[in-house]
């Protein structure tokens, strides 16, 4: 369910503010947790955020008994996840690609709300839950069908419909044992969700496309992302170097607060329509 807060007057002058710092100029569009919050995903650091402590890439390929509890809680959260619904934020982003304003969007989100909303140049920088490959031999894999196979092949796993999900998708399992882990149906090898876990890095290729978007741009704007991750920060400093403006969007402060022209402290659901109006409605004049 899509929440939305009424904004107030301050807030009010600060999205007339960063239409017209935007207005006129071909925009990138980078977005984090906090955007999809709204659609029921929580982030790492937010206010309110549960304490989490993501498992490391090293982690998840040493060690058999980390591997079982990804799956395990992975699994159970999967449902709820992949049922979550894009929100106003990212329909307005959306909106704005297509009326060609927005050159696209770079997100660190793994959800794949932004092509459900109907963005169509989108660079995925950590990756996508929608996939799983074998680190052996390579093969791709849908998660839905291996969501089938860890179903046939753990009925006694019961997922419940109200489950508290982490910010991956993931729950916190009670219990792993006996659990099978899935693997390669090709060549039996250990299979990975195609996301960037922590410790890991985005591929060169990925974060190029990400580069090559902001050069094609003439403006940066940050949507419900706290910068703490660096592939966040690299792209602000690349767009700090070309002197492009920066508008941020974000509940509470990010790292880059003092290079942006303009920064709103409230929700993305909230804010990024009002900005989007103001934006179609002066391209229209």
């Amino acid at each position: 369910m899509t929440v939305v807060t009424v904004r107030d007057s301050a807030t009010d002058a600060l999205v007339r503010e960063a239409a017209s710092v935007l207005a006129g100029r071909r925009i990138a569009v980078l977005t984090g947790a906090g955007l999809s919050t709204d659609s029921g995903i929580p982030d790492y650091r937010g206010k309110g955020a549960p304490v989490r402590t993501p498992m490391t890439v090293q982690q998840f390929l040493e060690s058999d008994a980390a591997r079982r509890r990804y799956w395990v809680g992975s699994h159970l959260g999967w449902r709820a996840f992949s049922a979550a619904e894009p929100n106003a934020g990212h329909a307005a982003i959306a909106d704005m690609e297509r009326a060609g304003l927005a050159a696209g969007v770079v997100t660190q989100n793994v959800d794949g709300l932004h092509l459900r909303a109907g963005s169509r140049r989108v660079v995925e920088l950590h990756g996508t839950m929608r996939r799983v490959f074998c680190t052996h031999c390579g093969q791709v894999f849908d998660r839905r069908d291996l969501a089938a196979r860890v179903e046939a092949d753990n009925p006694w796993l019961g997922v419940d419909e109200d489950v508290i999900l982490g910010p991956d998708g993931d729950v916190r399992p009670e219990s792993v044992d006996g659990f099978r882990v899935p693997d390669c149906t090709v060549c039996g090898g250990m299979l990975k969700p195609d996301v960037v876990f922590f410790g890991e890095f985005i591929p060169a290729e990925r974060f190029r496309e990400a580069e090559q978007l902001l050069r094609t741009s003439e403006a940066l704007l940050v949507a419900g992302s706290s910068l703490v991750v660096n592939s966040g920060v690299r792209l602000i400093e690349r767009a700090r170097r070309r002197r492009l403006p920066v508008v941020i969007v974000n509940r509470g402060t990010t790292r880059s607060d003092p290079h942006a022209m303009v920064k709103i402290d409230a929700g993305t659901s909230e804010v990024l329509p009002a900005i989007a109006a103001q934006l179609q409605a002066t391209a229209a004049v």
